[in-house]
């Protein structure tokens, strides 16, 4: 497993792999918690607009600006205000925030307390996916390294602010990875979403403001204070700011999580040179999913000699989306149509059931799929799961129904032949 940054000094991969890193003692001694000590000192209006001039996007996969999220966060309202860290890691294909979270948890918590201070929010909470279990451990040790030296608390560096953080598990569920049911999960509730307006910025965890990041999100946080927003911006490109975290996996020589410049360009090398190609020599590259599961796959004529740089818009352009930055790998031995019928059975089971639209497509598609693979396949079958996909798309609360969607059509539409060979005429 390679985890190296390419491109770029190594940021948020600065203390993952060194020896004790998560302890409190290493990330001092590297530099942790002085931009929090100089963000204490600064206004912060300052600290958002510094957040804002560094084009900072959501690293959970939808890529919104942090900044501008956090200015929706209402000055007059009376109510507590709420910062929650979103580390529910349950996209296929992305792994990267477990790394961050086992190796340099005090990165993520000076990045909570400082954005704590920006919002004026005394209460953080980072919420666990049920797998993740084992990491808790790792980070209330360190959330009770912060407590004993004064850095989580009342009046933090003798500032006069306050405020500490807690960790809370969830039970698994993908749909939890949803800010909104996210927050019901962490009410108590089962992780249904919830209808927006009013967004989590207005009315989020117990009905107070409360804003929801991603831990890579997070922990970038200190990076752009240390660097200044614009210098921070600058090591990616004008609209995707700084560096990324890419989960790579499938049929490469080298798997692992990669930091990459936004902007790198472009994924052939990437996969070619730096992830070393294809795990076996004799076989060709067929397609990527390049942002996690619930992205457009990309066939291999949309990737060679195309020159696709690495960040949202230059993979919006070349006809996916960045997402995650959970790269899926496939050589030329993948049937693309089994490979589908297994992203479906997981979108299928891990639907809440709480959209019709979501609820019955996710199963009618997973019906059909079972019946072209046990040989039952017809010429119309490919027209109707994309009728299906459309009936879907943009019917539901959250964006399950289209994360299960969007794999199906593009899968059909950009590796026809995969499909085709199953969906012959049934002469039994």
């Amino acid at each position: 497993m390679e985890i190296k940054a390419i491109g770029c000094e190594p940021l948020s991969l600065k203390r993952v792999g060194m020896k004790d890193g998560h302890t409190l003692k290493v990330y001092q001694d590297t530099g942790g918690y002085v931009q929090l000590k100089k963000a204490l000192g600064m206004a912060p209006a300052d600290i958002i607009e510094e957040v804002k001039k560094s084009a900072l996007r959501g690293r959970g996969g939808a890529g919104f600006p942090s900044g501008m999220k956090w200015s929706f966060v209402p000055k007059d309202n009376p109510k507590p205000k709420y910062l929650v860290c979103n580390a529910d890691e349950s996209e296929p294909g992305s792994f990267k925030d477990r790394y961050l979270l086992e190796y340099d948890p005090h990165a993520l918590i000076e990045g909570m307390i400082i954005a704590g201070w920006a919002l004026g929010s005394n209460t953080g909470y980072v919420y666990f996916r049920g797998e993740y279990n084992y990491l808790i451990d790792i980070l209330d040790r360190a959330l009770a390294e912060a407590r004993a030296a004064g850095i989580l608390g009342k009046n933090i560096f003798g500032s006069g602010f306050d405020m500490d953080i807690h960790s809370h598990t969830g039970a698994g569920a993908y749909i939890c990875g949803e800010e909104t049911a996210l927050l019901s999960s962490l009410e108590g509730f089962r992780g249904h979403p919830r209808m927006k307006p009013p967004f989590p910025a207005v009315e989020g965890l117990y009905a107070c403001p409360t804003v929801v990041n991603n831990v890579e999100t997070l922990t970038s946080v200190p990076q752009i204070l240390e660097m200044g927003g614009i210098a921070w911006r600058d090591l990616g490109t004008e609209k995707s700011g700084g560096t990324k975290l890419w989960s790579i996996s499938g049929h490469v020589k080298k798997p692992g999580v990669y930091e990459l410049p936004m902007g790198y360009a472009d994924m052939e090398k990437f996969i070619f040179d730096d992830c070393g190609g294809m795990l076996r020599d004799d076989k060709k590259l067929k397609a990527v999913i390049p942002g996690g599961s619930s992205v457009y796959i990309m066939n291999a004529g949309q990737i060679i000699g195309k020159n696709v740089t690495l960040d949202y818009e230059g993979l919006v352009t070349a006809g996916s989306s960045l997402g995650t930055g959970g790269m899926i790998v496939m050589d030329e031995t993948v049937d693309v149509m089994e490979s589908t019928k297994n992203l479906s059975e997981f979108y299928k089971h891990e639907s809440c059931g709480w959209c019709t639209p979501c609820r019955e497509g996710t199963d009618w598609i997973v019906k059909i799929f079972n019946r072209i693979a046990a040989g039952g396949g017809r010429p119309e079958d490919a027209k109707l799961l994309l009728d299906i996909c459309d009936n879907m798309e943009g019917r539901s609360f959250c964006p399950l129904a289209d994360a299960a969607a969007w794999p199906i059509q593009s899968a059909i539409k950009r590796c026809p032949d995969d499909f085709k060979k199953w969906l012959v005429t049934n002469t039994n």
